[in-house]
């Protein structure tokens, strides 16, 4: 009886466990202002911030599988929206998954945002150091 659970839990592992995801340098989003339905798409580099409206998006992270595995782009981001006059304060930060968009979904009664995908592949000689002394006096 042990044994069959132990089996059938691995082979629930191995089935449910995601696939390799390789890194890249953009998320490619998309945006929607529910009051002029505009549809806006919008690349978000790592890092930097970009804006949509009132929105501020920062692009964490943005994994995508290779082409030979099953289709998916996931990316981490945080999400602020900036009113003049008022507090800026954080909308959404987490993953969000292009497959499924509403697994982990913006709640704003304005706007939505989401995962289409990732471009700009990111390679070994082109991820910056990981411990980089610049910021050190000497």
């Amino acid at each position: 009886m042990k044994r069959r659970l132990f089996v059938a839990l691995a082979v629930a592992v191995a089935l449910i466990s995601p696939a390799k995801a390789d890194p890249y340098g953009v998320a490619v989003l998309q945006a929607l202002d529910k009051v002029t339905t505009r549809i806006t798409t919008i690349e978000a580099p790592l890092g930097e911030t970009v804006r949509f409206n009132t929105l501020e998006i920062i692009t964490r992270s943005c994994d995508k599988r290779p082409p030979e595995e099953t289709p998916e782009s996931a990316a981490f981001l945080d999400i602020w929206e900036t009113r003049p006059g008022e507090p800026v304060y954080g909308v959404f930060r987490g993953w969000m998954f292009a497959s499924s968009p509403a697994l982990s979904a913006m709640e704003h009664p304005v706007y939505d945002v989401w995962v289409r995908d990732c471009k700009n592949p990111i390679t070994s000689e082109s991820k910056p150091p990981a411990d980089s002394n610049d910021d050190e006096e000497e």
